[in-house]
């Protein structure tokens, strides 16, 4: 609910800002309109009213994009991205204590069951084809 108000807040502000910016008088001429004085507005107080609201709806703009980054982190929760039953499958299992012994721990498995062995590194060179020097 807090995100759906957020982002239709969003969305106004950045049309508004859009207005304004259309609105302003062209300083650059690098797109060859606007700037004359035949203008909409233009009386310098006008040019600083549509200044200092872009400013504040910028600002706000910024405001609320942070504001719905943290609504959008605050419900996801504090889990993690790995699965918990897969990080608990890589925990190497321990044998019980007995007479105040270490714990022998089980080696891992050198390959998955039914997988082939990954190839080592003569096997690598065997298959290296050597070129003759020039």
């Amino acid at each position: 609910m807090l995100q759906t108000i957020l982002l239709v807040a969003i969305i106004l502000v950045s049309l508004a800002m859009t207005a304004l910016v259309l609105l302003q008088r062209s300083e650059g001429g690098a797109l060859g309109m606007g700037g004359g004085p035949s203008g909409f507005m233009t009386a310098r107080g006008a040019g600083n009213l549509l200044t200092k609201s872009t400013w504040i709806l910028a600002t706000l703009f910024f405001i609320l994009a942070l504001s719905l980054t943290v609504a959008g982190n605050m419900s996801r929760g504090a889990g993690s991205v790995i699965d918990p039953d897969a990080v608990g499958a890589l925990v190497l299992p321990t044998a019980p204590v007995t007479d105040g012994a270490e714990p022998a721990v089980t080696p891992p498995p050198t390959t998955m069951p039914g997988a082939a062995p990954a190839p080592t590194l003569d096997d690598l060179d065997s298959l290296a084809v050597s070129e003759p020097a020039q």
